[in-house]
């Protein structure tokens, strides 16, 4: 689908020069001097490069849709993690740095939805929240109130997140995956 240059949004995913790109930022400058155009900040989500463009009103870019697919996570290979599909039982091998930070949050059996272009794995997403067990927590301090203060603590797969002082080790927690901030106890 074709949009205008000035129709671009943040979120989008177009196809640019040979290459898919997300748009992470956009703005609409009207200089004094001939036209209006949008300046649009850009990451390629095949290598990872980030990019400015000037794109005007009379210019058009391809706006990509991308199939998006269950996969469920098998195992660690090295440097390969490997997904099953659910439906066909096909198994896939993905570079770990394509999930970034998320990847310490992968478990063995987690449901994550791949983006696919062109039947090629471009991006992986990690459910919004996990459940995790705090395998070690600072002990309070005396005197600190307990609406404002949190203390650190080491989640069973090494991540350092800020909890309320009445969490303990051993308490099973909800974790925000990208933000990763404690989000409330487990049920």
């Amino acid at each position: 689908m074709k949009i205008s240059g000035v129709d671009i949004r943040p979120g989008n995913i177009i196809e640019y020069e040979g290459g898919i790109w997300k748009v992470a930022k956009i703005q609409h400058t009207q200089p004094g001097k001939g036209g209006a155009y949008m300046q649009v900040e850009m990451k390629n989500l095949q290598d990872g490069r980030k990019t400015n463009v000037r794109f005007r009103s009379a210019d058009t870019v391809e706006k990509v849709r991308l199939d998006t697919k269950e996969f469920q996570f098998l195992y660690e290979d090295g440097a390969l993690l490997v997904f099953m599909d659910g439906d066909t039982f096909e198994q896939i091998n993905l570079e770990s740095d394509l999930l970034g930070d998320a990847k310490e949050f992968l478990q063995d059996g987690m449901q994550v939805t791949l983006e696919l272009w062109d039947e090629k794995p471009i991006s992986v997403a990690l459910p919004d929240q996990i459940e995790a067990e705090i395998v070690e927590a600072d002990a309070v301090v005396k005197g600190q109130t307990a609406s404002s203060s949190y203390k650190p603590a080491v989640l069973d797969n090494g991540v350092r997140v800020m909890v309320p002082p009445h969490i303990g080790a051993g308490t099973r927690i909800i974790v925000d995956v990208y933000e990763r901030t404690y989000v409330g106890k487990a049920s």
